[in-house]
């Protein structure tokens, strides 16, 4: 059981990860820099990982 504090503070990182998550996505189609674009497409495939697990432990350790 997670206590008030840690809840919103999960939930702060989720709302930040899925921030990234978007950006990075968004960037990836307009980077005309193939490197860029990889590591973008890396970094939204790691944000969605994050999002994921950050879910998993607001639901009280449900796998999502």
């Amino acid at each position: 059981m997670l206590a008030p504090h840690e809840t919103i503070e999960l939930h702060e990182l989720l709302t930040f990860k899925d921030l990234c998550l978007t950006k990075s996505a968004a960037m990836s189609s307009l980077a005309s820099d193939d490197e860029l674009k990889q590591m973008l497409q890396n970094d939204a495939l790691l944000s969605q990982q994050h999002v994921m697990e950050l879910c998993g432990h607001l639901q009280g350790g449900k796998k999502v």
